[in-house]
C-alpha cells in the first residue's frame, strides 16, 4: 500500500457514485470489490472498509464538513466534499490504528493547502469543544460523544500541530524552483505470505431472555388477612371501651350518676373544713366613704352608662303607661304579678329537676342499648370472617390458574425467538424492494422541494436587503419644548404645560380653604361633646343613688327564691321520678350480675346449649325491657299533661287580670 493518493481518490470516486436513495450499501460494496481485482488484497480491504465506514457514519462526517464549509466555503470547491469526509473519517476512527507516521504520509500525498486548512480547522480545540461537540450531541448521547471521539481527538492535537508545521513549511517551499529528482535505489519487497484480511466486527449478540423468578414461598402460605382482621377487631374493641369510660366519666350535670359512699364521706369531711372561708374586717366607716375620691370615667364609659340609664328609663315609662291604661289599682296588679312570678319559678324548678332525672334514666337505657349493639356486632363480625376465608380460597385458586397461563405464554415467546434470524433476512429483502419502488417518486419530490426552497431563499434575501437599507437611513430628532403648546393629539381634554400648572395652583388653594372649614367644624363639635358629657355625668350620679336602693330589694327576692327551692324538692312528681331512676339502676346492676354468671356457665356447658340459652334469655329480656319502656312512657306522658294543665290555668288567670 504505497500510493496513498490513488487509494484515497478511489474511495472518493466511489462515494461520488453512490446514491443512497437508489442503491443498497451491501450490494454497492460487493460490486465495488469486483472492480478492484487489479489491486492487492490490503489495498482492497483499505478501500472497502473506508468506503463502508464513510457511508455508515455519513451524519457524523457531514456535521464537520458542513461547519468547515461555513467558515472556508468561499475559497473551496464543493467537488472536494467527499475528499474531506474521507480524511475526517480516517482521523476520527483509524488514527490510533494507522499511527501518526502513516497518517502523515496519507496527508502529504494529497493537496497540501487543502489538507492544511482542513486539519487546522478540525484539530482546533475551540472548534472541537463548541460547534462540533454541540452538533454531535444532537445525534448521539453526550457521554458517548465525549468519551469516544472528543477526548481522543484532543489528545492528538499536540502531535497534529507538528504535522501542520511540516505542511506549512512545505507550502512555503512550493514557490522555489524544483531541483532535478535524484534517482534513489528502490528496495524490493520480500516475498512474504499476505496477511489475512481483518474480519468484520462481530454482530451484536441478541440478548437472551431472563430467567423467570421462582414462585415465592408466600403463595403456599395461609393468608394474613384473618390475623389483620383480628388485630383490627381488638383495636376497635379497645377504642370502644375507652370511649365508654370517657362517656361515663364526663357526663352532663343533668344526669350525674349516684355517688358512692366513699365519695359522700369525703365530701362531708371537705365541707366541715374552713380553708376557703373568707374573713373580712367589716364595712369601712362612713367618714372614709365620704372622704374617698370618685373614680374618673373616660368618654366611652360615660356615654355607655348614660345610654343604659336612658334605656331603663324608657322601659319604666312604657310599663307605667301600660298600667295606667289597663287597671285603675296598680297595687293589686303588682301583688298578683308577684304571686304569679313565684308560682312560675316553682314550676320552673320542678321542671328542671324532672328533666335531670329523665336524663339519668335515658343514660341507663343507653348503656343497656349499647350492650345489645355490641352483641349484634360480634355476630356480624363472625359472619364477615367466614366470608373472608371463602374469598381468600377463591383468590388462591385464581392465582394458580394465572401462573399456569403465564408459563405457557413464556414458552410460546421462547419458541418465537428461535425463528428471529429467518424473519430478519426476509424483512431485509422486503425493505430493499420498497426502496427501489419509492426512489423514483422521492427524486421528483426532492427536485420540487429544492426549487421551492430556492424561491423562498431569494425572497428572504430581498426582504433582508430592504430592511438593511431602511436601517442605514439616519433619523433627525429635535427636542424643542414650548410650555404654551399642546401635544397635538387632537383630544378634547388636551392642554398645555402652562395651563396645567395654573389649574394645579387653583386646586391647591381650594383644598386649603376646605381644610380650614373642616377645622372650625371639628372645634365646634368638640365643644358640644364636652357639654353633653357634663350633663351625662350629673344624670349618672343620680341613677347610682337609685340603684343602691334597688340592690337591697333584690336581696329580699333571693331569700324568697331559696324558700321556693326547698318546697320544690318535696314535690310528688319529682319523688316518683327519683324512685323510677333507682329501679332502673337496680335492674342494670342485676343484668350485669346475670351476664357474669352466664359467662361462667359458658365455660362449662357445650356450645349448643349456650346458644339456645342465650337466645331464650335475649327474647325474655327484650320483652321485659319493652314493658318497662312502655310503662315509663305512660308515666312521663301523664306528668307532662298535669304540668300543661297547670300552666294553662295560670295563663287563663293572667288573662283575667
Amino acid at each position: 500500500m504505497k500510493n496513498y493518493r490513488e487509494l484515497v481518490n478511489e474511495v472518493t470516486r466511489l462515494l461520488d457514485e453512490f446514491q443512497e436513495d437508489k442503491q443498497c450499501i451491501d450490494s454497492f460494496t460487493q460490486d465495488a470489490a469486483k472492480d478492484l481485482k487489479n489491486h492487492s488484497s490490503a489495498d482492497q480491504k483499505f478501500i472497502i472498509d473506508t468506503l463502508y465506514g464513510c457511508i455508515m457514519r455519513k451524519k457524523l462526517l457531514d456535521v464537520v464538513v458542513n461547519i468547515f464549509y461555513m467558515h472556508h466555503g468561499q475559497i473551496l470547491f464543493r467537488v472536494d466534499r467527499n475528499l474531506f469526509s474521507v480524511v475526517c473519517y480516517l482521523a476520527i476512527f483509524h488514527l490510533d490504528d494507522l499511527g501518526l507516521d502513516h497518517f502523515s504520509r496519507i496527508i502529504k500525498s494529497l493537496d497540501i493547502s487543502k489538507m492544511h486548512k482542513f486539519l487546522s480547522f478540525f484539530f482546533n480545540v475551540n472548534n472541537l469543544t463548541t460547534h462540533i461537540q454541540r452538533e454531535w450531541s444532537h445525534i448521539y448521547d453526550v457521554a458517548i460523544v465525549d468519551n469516544n471521539w472528543i477526548t481522543p481527538l484532543l489528545r492528538w492535537c499536540s502531535e497534529i500541530e507538528v504535522l501542520l508545521d511540516q505542511l506549512a513549511r512545505k507550502m512555503g517551499r512550493g514557490n522555489l524552483p524544483k531541483k532535478s529528482p535524484r534517482k534513489n535505489t528502490e528496495p524490493r519487497e520480500f516475498d512474504l505470505t499476505q496477511p489475512k484480511a481483518r474480519p468484520l466486527p462481530a454482530p451484536e449478540v441478541i440478548p437472551q431472555q431472563d430467567k423467570f423468578k421462582p414462585v415465592p414461598v408466600t403463595t403456599h402460605r395461609s393468608p394474613k388477612e384473618p390475623e389483620i382482621l383480628d388485630e383490627m377487631r381488638q383495636r376497635n374493641r379497645q377504642k370502644a371501651l375507652k370511649v365508654l369510660n370517657e362517656a361515663n366519666s364526663q357526663q352532663f350535670s343533668c344526669a350525674n350518676p349516684q355517688k358512692s359512699e366513699k365519695t359522700q364521706i369525703l365530701q362531708s369531711n371537705d365541707a366541715d373544713l374552713k380553708f376557703d372561708q373568707i374573713y373580712t374586717s367589716g364595712s369601712p366607716a362612713a367618714t372614709l366613704k365620704a372622704n374617698s375620691l370618685p373614680v374618673r370615667l373616660n368618654t366611652t364609659a360615660i356615654l355607655r352608662e348614660a345610654a343604659l340609664y336612658n334605656r331603663q328609663l324608657e322601659e319604666e315609662v312604657q310599663r307605667f303607661e301600660r298600667l295606667s291604661q289597663g287597671a285603675s289599682e296598680p297595687s293589686a296588679y303588682l301583688q298578683w304579678q308577684k304571686e304569679m312570678k313565684e308560682k312560675d319559678l316553682q314550676e320552673e324548678l320542678a321542671e328542671l329537676e324532672r328533666r335531670r332525672l329523665e336524663g339519668r334514666i335515658s343514660h341507663e337505657e343507653a348503656v343497656l342499648a349499647r350492650e345489645r349493639v355490641l352483641e349484634r356486632n360480634h355476630h356480624n363480625a363472625q359472619q364477615t370472617k367466614e366470608e373472608t376465608e371463602h374469598l381468600m380460597r377463591k383468590y388462591a385458586e385464581k392465582r394458580l390458574k394465572e401462573e399456569k397461563e403465564m408459563r405457557e405464554l413464556v414458552q410460546q415467546v421462547a419458541d418465537g425467538h428461535k425463528n428471529s434470524k429467518a424473519a430478519k433476512a426476509q424483512l431485509q429483502e422486503i425493505k430493499q424492494r420498497i426502496v427501489k419502488e419509492v426512489s423514483e417518486q422521492s427524486r421528483e419530490l426532492l427536485s420540487q422541494a429544492l426549487e421551492e426552497a430556492q424561491a423562498e431563499l431569494s425572497r428572504k434575501m430581498e426582504l433582508i436587503r430592504q430592511i438593511r437599507a431602511f436601517e442605514t437611513v439616519s433619523l433627525v430628532r429635535q427636542n424643542f419644548v414650548d410650555d404654551t403648546e399642546t401635544a397635538g393629539h387632537d383630544l378634547l381634554c388636551e392642554m398645555s404645560l402652562a395651563e396645567l400648572r395654573e389649574r394645579l395652583a387653583l386646586l391647591r388653594e381650594s383644598e386649603q380653604s376646605e381644610l380650614e372649614d373642616r377645622r372650625q367644624q371639628i372645634l365646634q363639635e368638640k365643644q358640644l361633646k364636652e357639654q353633653l358629657l357634663l350633663e351625662q355625668l350629673d344624670n349618672i350620679a343620680l341613677r347610682r343613688s337609685l340603684a343602691e336602693h334597688a340592690a337591697s330589694r333584690s336581696q329580699e327576692e333571693k331569700r324568697r327564691r331559696s324558700e321556693l327551692r326547698e318546697a320544690v324538692s318535696r314535690d310528688e312528681r319529682v319523688l316518683a321520678l327519683q324512685k323510677t331512676l333507682e329501679q332502673k339502676q337496680q335492674e342494670r346492676q342485676k343484668r350485669k350480675t346475670e351476664k357474669n354468671t352466664m359467662k361462667k356457665n359458658e365455660q362449662v356447658n357445650s356450645p349448643l346449649t349456650v346458644k339456645t340459652s342465650l337466645k331464650k334469655q335475649q327474647v325474655l329480656e327484650e320483652k321485659h325491657w319493652q314493658e318497662l319502656e312502655r310503662n315509663l312512657e305512660q308515666q312521663i306522658h301523664g306528668a307532662f299533661e298535669q304540668s300543661s294543665k297547670k300552666n294553662g290555668a295560670g295563663q287563663n288567670h293572667r288573662r283575667v287580670f
